[in-house]
């Protein structure tokens, strides 16, 4: 039985969906200004690692994540650009692809952008107008009253009395309430703009998400996901306005993934301390970054430094060690591996426990690789299954662990140098041998002897 945290209800609840074997994911995506930093990374990949796991385990999942495409960023660096903020967007989104690519993240079965449901955004908003939660006040903006909904803070625990203390109207702002959000934004000279029955403009944040996952998915649906930074106000207002709106139950099941930390604070573009994922990946193999957003609970902040990516290379360079010289095989025999693994995941996704099982699968394996080579096989095939299930382990191992020495060795020349120690060593030549070995030192080369032979990668 897979077990969730939900968000909305503060505790881990058995997952039944609404409808059989059918689930309804939406998670939120990018604002598609900028590259994508790593923290976006982390929530890509933790959902990513939730859709294998659902979909391996026999569900019809339907996972929609969104786009947006439109909002008060783009306008500002499309502006400082001097582009079209659709050429901006464009250009982001083709980026944010190609990271996903590298970091093996399976695409979303459906996408949807912003600027692709105006419609639908004027249908939700007249629809929340004439039942009183929603206002225009004349000037082209649409509020929502946020103190008409008595569901609001459920998600977020927080009470509206608490949230009033200090809170302002702007100058330009003409709201009723400081709590009232906008739904639709009047269009200020040279913005992009779109026609609507309260003037030209463009839509607020939140509106965009409920528009689109109820689109998408139906007024009903399992799962809404997104970082933890979302949980309030973006998602405490979605529910609020999708819940007026419908008259239903918006998301049966809220989850929401920890932040990427740095010197304990938030990776944020606002903070200025991100990395982008494509700086992280000029210096590290596409596999070992994502390693490192694995081995952690999704739920989990994750503390980005050297280090820990260093660990999440030799994390890897051990399974793939197990894995080298051995014959492909498929998954034969590690059944007790396979439950504990399947224990883990269906326990709210715990990666951390699933990795430290792989590891116990890699002991099992150096134990038999030089007295049982077929059944070392067998369970190296596990291996790659059960690690394919998180995304990892599907490359050569050799490969794997010679990534990065192009430009810095020549493979060719070590290659030669290997062999010549290995006739040095037949001659008995020990003199010699030690010389090459030395000389491979030398050039950053560490030699592994084993029964199947030598073979060699970069040091760190």
């Amino acid at each position: 039985m897979l077990n969730i945290y939900n968000t909305l209800t503060k505790a881990k609840e058995p997952f039944t969906p609404l409808d059989g074997n059918k689930v309804r994911m939406y998670v939120c995506g990018m604002t598609v200004y900028d590259y994508c930093h790593l923290g976006h990374g982390r929530s890509m990949v933790a959902f990513d690692l939730i859709t294998r796991w659902l979909r391996y385990s026999g569900y019809d999942l339907t996972y929609v994540r969104n786009i947006t495409d439109i909002d008060d960023k783009i306008i500002n660096r499309a502006r400082e650009n001097g582009e079209a903020f659709e050429a901006l967007t464009a250009r982001m989104i083709d980026a944010m692809h190609e990271d996903e690519r590298r970091l093996n993240i399976l695409p979303p079965d459906q996408e949807p952008r912003a600027t692709d449901h105006i419609a639908g955004m004027h249908a939700m908003i007249q629809a929340l107008i004439d039942k009183g939660y929603a206002y225009a006040p004349g000037n082209g903006d649409v509020y929502y009253r946020v103190g008409k909904f008595q569901g609001y803070g459920k998600l977020s625990r927080k009470r509206i009395e608490d949230l009033r203390i200090g809170a302002r109207i702007e100058v330009e702002e003409a709201k009723q309430d400081p709590l009232d959000f906008v739904l639709w934004k009047a269009a200020k000279p040279g913005e992009p703009s779109w026609e609507s029955p309260w003037g030209p403009g463009r839509p607020g944040w939140h509106i965009e998400c409920s528009v689109m996952s109820t689109c998408c998915l139906g007024e009903s649906f399992d799962i809404h996901g997104g970082g933890s930074d979302l949980e309030f106000p973006h998602h405490e207002n979605e529910i609020a306005q999708s819940e007026a709106a419908t008259g239903k139950p918006y998301a049966k099941a809220w989850m929401h993934c920890g932040m990427i930390r740095i010197n304990g604070e938030k990776m944020s573009k606002s903070l200025n301390n991100f990395f982008t994922i494509r700086d992280v990946l000029a210096k590290y193999h596409p596999e070992v970054v994502r390693y490192l957003l694995v081995a952690s609970h999704y739920r989990s902040a994750i503390n980005y430094s050297e280090d820990s990516l260093r660990d999440a290379k030799g994390a890897l360079e051990r399974f793939y060690h197990a894995l080298k010289g051995l014959p492909a095989s498929a998954p034969v025999g590690g059944e007790a591996f396979v439950e504990r693994f399947a224990a883990a995941m269906n326990d709210d996704f715990n990666t951390a426990e699933a990795c430290a099982v792989l590891f116990d699968l890699v002991r099992d394996i150096n134990r038999l690789r030089d007295t049982d080579a077929q059944a070392a096989a067998g369970l190296a095939g596990r291996l790659r299954e059960l690690g394919g299930l998180l995304g990892v382990l599907q490359l050569d191992a050799e490969a794997f662990l010679r990534a990065g020495a192009e430009g810095r060795v020549d493979a060719a020349a070590v290659d030669a140098l290997v062999q010549a120690r290995l006739q040095a060593r037949a001659d008995k030549n020990w003199a010699e041998s030690d010389r090459i070995r030395d000389q491979l030192t030398a050039m950053g080369v560490v030699l592994e002897d084993g029964k199947g032979g030598t073979s060699w990668r970069l040091a760190d």
